[in-house]
């Protein structure tokens, strides 16, 4: 028989050396571990939103306030209508205005 310990029975961490948390201990402070309830409630992140000066801009910058009060995966939904809302409105900044009407010729 081999009457050698091992780091098991030793009550050793095989890659710290140093000693094993107990089951239910934090292994860093040595205390009892929190139990995770579940995700997180969604939290509002505070970020200023800055008026831009254009009224459709700015009401699609504000749609993102919705996203506060949503869960992570309910964000996607708003960010895409957002920029698709932001691209349209690039989109027509893009767009030439029609050219001026002339001025009516009387020799015609």
């Amino acid at each position: 028989m081999n009457d050698a310990i091992t780091e098991a029975e030793a009550g050793t961490d095989p890659v710290t050396g140093g000693a094993r948390a107990e089951a239910g201990t934090d292994p860093v402070s040595g205390g009892a571990r929190a139990e995770a309830a579940g995700p997180a409630a969604a939290v509002p992140l505070g970020v200023p939103r800055e008026p831009t000066g254009l009224p459709s801009v700015d009401a699609l910058v504000a749609r993102l306030a919705e996203t506060d009060h949503l869960p992570a995966d309910g964000h996607l939904a708003v960010y895409e209508d957002v920029h698709q809302g932001l691209r349209a409105e690039l989109t027509s900044l893009d767009a030439r205005p029609a050219p001026a009407p002339r001025p009516h010729d009387p020799r015609s």
